[in-house]
């Protein structure tokens, strides 16, 4: 890993090798991220950043916050890090004099790409790369526009900046389909690229039931995972249908692995309903593979969801999981063939499909190994970095041609 500064990159070794030397083919590529915290969106920039072909490509990682825990992966990497903070909002005029010192930026250090991988740094980095005139300008969108940020006016300057960029990025077929027909953007510019997954680091991992969880290895575990800063990832549905799985199975502890400000409303509620011996409330944590091996069933009971990492994560496992019909689920999800789906806010059909698979073992094992070779073929980290590349290739083309 690489620390640029902004005012010194452009005239840095690393730009002057790939543009004169022997490495002068190199696509130059320039990524913006929130930050360096653990979500999906951040570990995916990551893991793309290290695992474009760095022959290929030359790749510099910028953040709007320079924090997190990921930035420990990018160290002793070909990748560049840097730090772009827009101050007190884009908005502002702070935002936008960092704004334009990106254009300036970008256009010096003559990069081919600019990858914007979430809605804050859409924000900023679309307009820089237009002034910049970069060829290839690649936005995001990750979610389906539940959160309160989304208001009507919001949504409308959004979809203008989008469209100026060369292509809109989404990572499932439901939010393509919202973005076409409730904010109006062209079919042609979105582009469709599911997320991916590191399979062998979950796939290999033994499990250490004893060490992590110990005295519950006569237990089953049934584990959730999602940030509970609301109700957007269904604990409040999942701790309803505890009460009845409970009442038949007293041995079963839910683990939910995510933090947030309704945690202790969570707890609350499980108290109130005499279920504290049954629910582990772990907190945010880094061993998250882990934990999951050490597992029995999944669940993803979430109110929407753009496409889910936490999904992926329990197929790998080889975890029988259990989702929400929402958001990108039924694009990883057969239901009944490599997991099941159940409709979103329903204790009683999520209750229902958990005590099927509490009583069918068999069923359990057969979805649990289908889950884990759907994610094999299809959402593996290689083919996500396959299918960038063909993006970036396809683009750059586009532009050459006009």
């Amino acid at each position: 890993m690489q620390t640029v500064s902004p005012s010194l990159a452009s005239d840095s070794g690393d730009r002057k090798q790939s543009l004169h030397g022997p490495s002068a083919k190199r696509r130059r590529v320039f990524f913006l991220v929130d930050s360096f915290e653990i979500g999906g969106t951040e570990t995916q920039a990551v893991e793309l950043a290290l695992r474009l072909d760095p022959a290929r490509y030359a790749v510099t990682l910028a953040c709007l916050q320079m924090r997190g825990p990921l930035l420990a992966k990018l160290e002793g990497s070909t990748v560049s890090v840097m730090e772009w903070n827009a101050g007190g909002g884009v908005n502002t005029p702070r935002g936008i004099y960092q704004i334009l010192r990106l254009a300036r930026f970008l256009r010096h250090a003559r990069f081919d790409i600019v990858h914007a991988h979430d809605l804050w740094s859409n924000l900023m980095a679309i307009p820089a790369a237009r002034l910049a005139r970069t060829p290839a300008i690649i936005s995001s969108r990750r979610d389906l526009a539940h959160l309160a940020w989304y208001t009507p006016r919001r949504r409308k300057i959004l979809r203008y900046l989008q469209s100026l960029s060369s292509a809109v990025l989404v990572n499932s077929g439901q939010i393509r389909d919202q973005l076409v027909h409730e904010d109006g953007f062209r079919p042609e510019l979105i582009r469709v690229v599911h997320n991916g997954i590191d399979v062998d680091q979950f796939r290999l991992l033994a499990p250490r039931r004893g060490q992590l969880f110990p005295g519950l290895e006569n237990c089953t575990l049934i584990v959730s995972t999602g940030n509970m800063h609301s109700d957007v990832k269904g604990h409040p549905t999942l701790i309803e249908a505890a009460r009845r799985i409970c009442a038949r199975f007293p041995q079963v502890k839910f683990v939910l692995i995510g933090d947030g400000k309704k945690r202790s409303e969570f707890e609350s509620k499980v108290s109130a309903l005499g279920l504290k011996g049954n629910f582990l409330f772990l907190g945010s944590q880094q061993n998250v593979s882990e934990i999951l091996a050490c597992c029995d069933i999944a669940v993803l009971p979430s109110q929407a969801e753009g496409f889910s990492n936490a999904l992926l994560e329990y197929m790998a496992t080889g975890l029988p999981t259990i989702a929400t019909d929402v958001g990108g689920n039924p694009e990883v999800i057969e239901d009944g063939l490599n997991g099941l789906l159940v409709k979103p806010d329903d204790p009683a059909a999520l209750a229902n499909a958990i005590l099927s698979l509490l009583e069918g073992p068999h069923l359990a094992s057969q979805l649990g190994a289908a889950g884990r070779e759907r994610v094999r073929r299809h959402f593996d980290f290689a083919q996500l970095t396959f299918n960038i590349d063909a993006l970036y290739t396809d683009l750059l083309q586009a532009g050459h041609r006009r």
